[in-house]
């Protein structure tokens, strides 16, 4: 069997290119080449270090000047931090993203205006005006190759710079006196800036520069909305506004309609709660990317710069590649992983499957199914702990709920969906005869690790500070990035000779600090630059180490870094970086001259700064999409919307959980569509949230229910991004692809509907007062430990796996229609019988009969149900599979696949 390892299939540039060109189409994004670039890397870096100050130090802004004193720029406030972080967005999407290229509508009917001038009037003076000034609005408006940035995105980044300079130079207008008397209290562009009073003719006298500066930058944020996130989610943020503004309009004793009835409100009542509250824009979403999104995206981006995705990628085939379709397994371990880092269906399907796509079609499955494992596994990548996607962290701040917390409840659920990915792929390889790569087409498990198990080492330091430590979010991501650092510049600086030398320095550094700390109270630092001082805190030994081992990431930093720098061309073999950081670092050689990609000081900076601009990069889509999901609460809230429709709500459904839980789940998958995962959960939050906490679920299971049905929409026909993107790079038909990424997407529903109704699948435990992680206690009472918890988990995974077994339609032989609806049945069976018994006790109840049947003895008796379904239909596969004259084994579709294999290789 000939076919291309990991390692080989990302070296190749025709399928590089390919990639590329699917990325392009899906994510609309300028290549920028020279001091566009330049520009873009520096504000990006900006943006980070921003944030990452935010995450070390909080928002006062001071250092301290060695031999000098503490420099004070000053403090800012909530809003005034979550203005500036909007605005770096704003920058980023009006540099990142063309406002046109020349294909829309109305740049279409532009460009035909010069050649209809002509036709009419000849070639005379008219036609050749109106042809130079279409010329120069197309160079003003247009970038259609999508590399120029373009005059009006630089006047759109000036403008940008209005509203935040607004808010932080007259933050006590707005707390004083907008927030007091309204924005008609405010002053005018030249009583609030006297020197700017020449300017002031027109509506900038007519209105305050408040109301000015709240507008325009909701007008920013809906152009930046189109331009990265599309027209979808622009023309229903613009619907929320409209209705905000003109929903008063609908009569109130209109059948259907009237629910919507709003009362009137004026323009600048409603840019007042949409700019200058925290219940527009500047609201939840975005105090959540300041604080816990944008650090964790940073995290990422550190860590798969590092080079820790592709040996993660290496990893997983090394481990799985030679089982049976051990490919398509590698992709299921490999891109879930990827997918928690990126925090992008899309954006992890065209990159990692620009690797697995390739290798899972050539030893065998048939590009769609190839496509479809591939975008399945990524979106499912946003619910693997512990990173997971932006949208739990809007779970923290929704439902107040520590992050370690969410972690935790959300591990089984993740794992049963990756668990079903795995028994598919298995079968699929079993019906069609698929086996594995031969171990010497795989780099060898042992060396492997050896070479990079400190990738490892992030991943424990931050399930440390979170799950052990109970650190805060921002801090975790903030120690845990420090970490990342740490360990790069160790293994830059690290080789054969210069080991032990590095080891002990470190070693040392740790000792002089914690020797420090315990005699002086201050770490040598400070006693370098302000001396011993006179009246010394002495600390305890324990607490001496504590603080010690918490400068420890600083104290191999420095000291790797002195490595560095006096020794940059030195040897670093285990220093095995991202691609695009080795690219970035040779095209910036090829530009300046330099020589950082040939030193490991060089690429080691390289390896920080393209991490720090790749992390704001990432962010800017989420940055934008937050901000615009903002304003939908803040429009719900002004309205009372939420009001309505919540009585809306329990009306259609009829008080039916069942129902209730069905329309939720439907509208999660529609919203979704389209949209990016934060904004569908904002939306579908806002809107259902409060509602199904009233039937008694587990607050944290409503908020990951629609969390994981909006990832649906990722692989559901007909918008299906993730799927169309995979169908790209595996070059198979989009439809089919989408088909099948959605059938093996249905775990995606089974699951989130039975840890609803089965708590302990979350390891929660319900009581008087929520829901709340089980503790020792809990599992110690096994009347509650066996059939709450431990009974649902393992009949869960059950129903996954009968799933499975009917999606794919093989277990030792083909498996007929009638015994698929039976493993289909048996699924909901074990993993959800409520489905069953509330429609049941139901419709007893409605000839007369009041009856509860959901019960706990009851969901037990319909698990068993599902279990004997389960183990009776694989039994009867079986038998017929050993009654087959072949036994079942697929012979002739395994030499389908080799035949097949064998012409493609020549």
């Amino acid at each position: 069997m000939t076919t291309s390892t990991p390692t080989e299939s990302r070296s190749n540039p025709e399928a590089n290119t390919d990639v590329d060109e699917v990325f392009e189409e899906i994510d609309k994004r300028r290549t920028v080449r020279g001091i566009a670039a330049v520009v873009v890397a520096v504000v990006g870096i900006t943006f980070s270090a921003f944030q990452l100050w935010i995450a070390a130090r909080g928002f006062v802004f001071e250092f301290t000047v060695p031999l000098y004193d503490t420099i004070r720029l000053g403090a800012l406030a909530q809003l005034q931090i979550r203005a500036i972080h909007v605005n770096f967005a704003l920058i980023l999407a009006f540099l990142l993203f063309p406002g046109s290229t020349g294909n829309g509508p109305i740049t279409g009917r532009l460009a035909a205006t010069p050649s209809l001038v002509r036709s009419k009037a000849g070639d005379g003076a008219v036609s050749r005006g109106v042809t130079r000034v279409h010329d120069a609005v197309r160079w003003v408006f247009v970038d259609a190759e999508s590399k120029r940035i373009t005059p009006s995105d630089l006047a759109l980044i000036a403008l940008s710079f209005l509203p935040t300079a607004y808010y932080v130079t007259r933050y006590d207008e707005v707390t004083n006196i907008v927030r007091v008397r309204g924005l008609g209290g405010a002053g005018t562009v030249g009583e609030v800036y006297p020197w700017l009073g020449f300017a002031e003719f027109g509506f900038l006298a007519e209105y305050p520069i408040a109301y000015l500066m709240g507008v325009l930058a909701i007008l920013l944020v809906l152009e930046a909305t189109r331009r990265s996130l599309g027209l979808l989610l622009t023309l229903l943020v613009s619907v929320f506004l409209l209705y905000a503004k003109y929903g008063y309009l609908i009569p109130r004793d209109a059948t259907g309609l009237g629910t919507f009835a709003t009362s009137q409100l004026r323009w600048d009542q409603i840019v007042q709660n949409l700019w200058y509250t925290v219940e527009g824009i500047l609201g939840v979403p975005v105090g959540v990317s300041v604080r816990f999104i944008y650090i964790f995206i940073l995290f990422g981006a550190f860590l798969e710069m590092s080079g820790a995705g592709k040996w993660f990628i290496d990893l997983a085939y090394s481990i799985t590649g030679t089982r049976q379709g051990g490919p398509a397994k590698a992709s299921v371990v490999s891109s879930g992983f990827m997918g928690m880092l990126s925090g992008s269906s899309v954006a992890n399907t065209v990159t990692t499957g620009a690797l697995t796509i390739p290798l899972m079609k050539r030893s065998g499955y048939s590009p769609e199914f190839s496509g479809a494992v591939e975008s399945s596994v990524s979106s499912g990548g946003q619910i693997l702990p512990p990173v997971m996607g932006a949208a739990a962290f809007l779970i923290v701040e929704y439902t107040a709920t520590p992050f370690r917390e969410v972690v935790i409840a959300a591990t089984l659920p993740a794992l049963a969906f990756f668990f079903g990915m795995w028994v598919m792929v298995h079968f699929e390889a079993a019906k069609e005869g698929i086996g594995g790569l031969t171990r010497s087409e795989l780099l060898d498990v042992g060396p492997h690790m050896r070479r990079g198990w400190f990738y490892l080492v992030p991943l424990g330091l931050l399930l440390y500070y979170l799950v052990i430590a109970r650190l805060s979010v921002g801090r975790a991501g903030w120690l845990t990035i420090a970490a990342t650092v740490a360990l790069i510049a160790l293994v830059a600086a690290y080789n054969e000779r210069t080991g032990p030398t590095l080891v002990g320095g470190v070693a040392g550094g740790f000792i002089l600090f914690a020797v420090s700390l315990y005699y002086a109270g201050v770490t040598p630092i400070e006693i370098l630059f302000a001396g011993m001082p006179t009246d010394p805190a002495s600390i305890s030994a324990v607490e001496a180490l504590r603080e010690a081992a918490g400068s420890l990431p600083t104290i191999a930093t420095a000291i790797a870094v002195l490595f560095l720098v006096f020794d940059p061309r030195g040897d670093a073999p285990l220093l095995d970086l991202d691609d695009s950081v080795e690219e970035s670092a040779a095209a910036f050689d090829e530009q300046t001259g330099g020589t950082v990609a040939d030193s490991r000081a060089g690429r080691f900076a390289a390896f920080v700064l393209k991490s720090m601009d790749n992390g704001a990069r990432t962010a800017t889509i989420v940055v934008i999409a937050v901000a615009a999901a903002g304003i939908i609460p803040g429009v719900i809230g002004i309205t009372g919307l939420g009001g309505s429709l919540r009585a809306l709500i329990l009306d259609v459904s009829g008080g039916s959980l069942v129902l209730l839980l069905i329309l939720a789940g439907i509208a999660s998958v529609v919203v979704g569509m389209g949209m990016p995962t934060t904004v569908m959960y904002i939306i579908i939050v806002v809107l259902l949230g409060p509602v199904l906490p009233e039937f008694g679920i587990a607050i944290l299971a409503v908020h990951l229910f629609v969390l994981y049905l909006g990832l649906m929409a990722d692989v559901t026909p007909p918008v299906m991004v993730a799927a169309y993107a995979a169908a790209g790079v595996a070059k198979s038909d989009p439809f089919e692809t989408g088909k099948k990424a959605f059938l093996l997407s249905l775990n995606k529903i089974l699951v989130p509907f039975a840890f609803v109704f089965a708590p302990g699948i979350l390891l929660l435990r319900s009581g008087e007062n929520g829901a709340s992680i089980l503790t020792t206690a809990d599992v110690a009472d096994l009347g509650f430990f066996l059939p709450e918890v431990v009974t649902p988990v393992v009949a869960t995974f059950a129903g996954v796996y009968a799933l499975g077994v009917a999606i794919i339609g093989y277990y030792h032989t083909h498996v007929s229609r009638a015994s698929r609806v039976s493993l289909s049945a048996a699924a909901v069976l074990l993993s959800v019988p409520a489905m069953v018994l509330l429609p049941l006790g139901t419709a007893i109840g409605l000839v007369g009969v009041d009856v509860t049947l959901y019960t706990l003895t009851n969901d037990l008796l319909v698990r068993g149900l599902g279990a004997a379904l389960l183990v009776g239909g694989l039994v009867r596969n079986r038998r017929r599979a050993a009654a087959e004259p072949d036994g079942g084994s697929g012979d002739d579709s395994t030499d389908a696949a080799d035949e097949s294999m064998r012409s493609s290789s020549a």
